[in-house]
């Protein structure tokens, strides 16, 4: 009976400093701009525990942009991140010696677009030429606009381009300081609602309206890192995958969790902002037919083709040095209905 206590003694102790061991694996993550409704899955992963139950102490921090998400991923000074594969595409291709790697696709289909009044003489992407557009410089859907461009046979060199900081983009258009602004659609859409301006009022040109193929933002970190440190970019993914099922089933309780660090969002405001994310760029058919968190090959390689026109890359991007899948959670843990 005293060999059966001390074993089970000895067992428990043991998994008490394997847990403590694993707890003590600190991982910092940045956003890729402010803590609202679409960082809610990360904050929910956070709040359930699901970091902490796979060895990972995570620190998250807002961001400023993707285009400043990637350079902070790249230097080091965040371990992993969240951003837009086609700025990771474009830093790829001109710093080929510090490679940075897709490992989990969010928005399968990308929210970039270009907002518009509706009062504006601004009826066709075309007629930006001409025209005042403001946007952060770190702005995803700024830095991809040569591709919106190229689409649409814009005249790229004959749009001005105002940088603004993030919370004066919409104020401006809505008092005319400026003709459009580029930035995600629920950003747009949920801020200018904020201030008055009714989404009735607005027009907007979708990216993915006139770019076959393109993703949006995805989890990156560095190659280097992920090889070093697969079974920590494994946890995370597999944490951040269980609070995202979460949110999809409950985006009150993401919203929730997003209030906890940002006290000043309006909850009805960050719920529509969450649902129009989910619905709009998370939940679509790839998604319903592969699962969270995959790319669909032949995408991919349309969608570097396309970077690769509208950024003037000096190489073409291999499809598996801008997405590994190898560490991505099992199928059946990523389906959704």
């Amino acid at each position: 009976m005293k060999k059966t206590l001390k074993k089970k003694l000895l067992i428990l102790t043991a998994a008490t400093l394997l847990s403590s061991a694993r707890a003590e694996t600190n991982l910092k993550f940045t956003l890729d701009w402010a803590i609202e409704a679409p960082s809610a899955p990360f904050f929910m992963a956070l709040d359930k525990g699901y970091y902490a139950a796979n060895g990972l102490n995570v620190t998250i921090d807002r961001g400023f942009g993707s285009g400043d998400a990637v350079n902070k991923i790249a230097s080091g000074t965040y371990d992993l991140g969240f951003g837009d594969i086609n700025a990771m595409m474009e830093f790829n291709a001109r710093n080929p010696g510090q490679k940075l790697v897709a490992v989990y696709m969010v928005y399968n289909t990308p929210p970039h677009s270009i907002t518009v009044l509706k009062s504006s003489s601004i009826k066709t992407p075309k007629d930006l030429e001409g025209k005042t557009i403001a946007a952060p410089v770190g702005d995803a859907s700024r830095r991809l606009f040569p591709a919106f461009a190229e689409a649409n046979k814009i005249d790229a060199s004959k749009v001005k381009w105002v940088s603004v900081d993030g919370a004066l983009r919409e104020p401006m258009l809505a008092r005319g300081q400026a003709d459009a602004i580029s930035g995600f659609t629920f950003t747009s859409i949920l801020n200018l609602r904020q201030i008055g301006v009714k989404e009735s009022d607005l027009t907007i040109f979708p990216y993915s309206k006139s770019i076959s193929g393109l993703y949006g933002n995805a989890i990156i970190t560095r190659a280097d890192y992920a090889a070093k440190n697969p079974a920590v970019v494994r946890g995370f993914l597999a944490a951040f995958n269980k609070g995202l099922k979460d949110v999809i089933k409950d985006p009150a309780a993401g919203v929730a969790a997003v209030l906890r660090r940002n006290t000043l969002a309006n909850r009805e405001l960050e719920l529509d902002r969450l649902k129009l994310t989910l619905s709009g760029s998370v939940l679509t058919g790839d998604v319903k037919n592969l699962g969270l968190g995959l790319v669909r090959p032949d995408r991919l390689k349309s969608s570097i083709s396309v970077v690769k026109s509208a950024f003037d890359l000096p190489v073409t991007l291999a499809p598996t040095s801008v997405f590994n899948a190898t560490y991505l959670p099992p199928a059946a843990d990523r389906k959704v209905k």
